[in-house]
């Protein structure tokens, strides 16, 4: 259920409410991590998705995978849940910020 970085070509700048993935791409129980936007979108459970920001809140490093429950910062190994965006491993202290979408049909849209 992992899923990694994603530059698809569904990875084009966004204005507010642009779709920004197909809700049928995020594993569920994983996420997604969305580069160019800055975002991870996660369904903890069948058909509910949740977003967060993809940037780490130790130092601001951009988060580089999703690996089964947990988006990886690259930079100081801190590890944050999909599911809620709390941390799992430090040395990170703060959550992720959450980010909000809509879905409409198959579309996740940022909000």
């Amino acid at each position: 259920m992992a899923a990694t970085r994603e530059d698809g070509p569904e990875e084009r700048p966004a204005e507010a409410g642009t779709p920004i993935a197909k809700a049928s791409d995020i594993p569920v129980g994983g996420g997604r991590i969305f580069t160019k936007r800055g975002v991870l979108i996660s369904q903890p459970t069948a058909g509910v998705f949740k977003a967060f920001s993809a940037t780490c809140t130790r130092q601001g490093c951009a988060l580089s995978d999703v690996s089964g429950t947990t988006a990886n910062c690259p930079c100081h190994g801190s590890a944050f849940r999909v599911a809620d965006g709390s941390v799992a491993v430090g040395p990170a202290s703060a959550p992720l910020s959450p980010r909000k979408i809509r879905v409409s049909g198959d579309w996740i849209h940022l909000v």
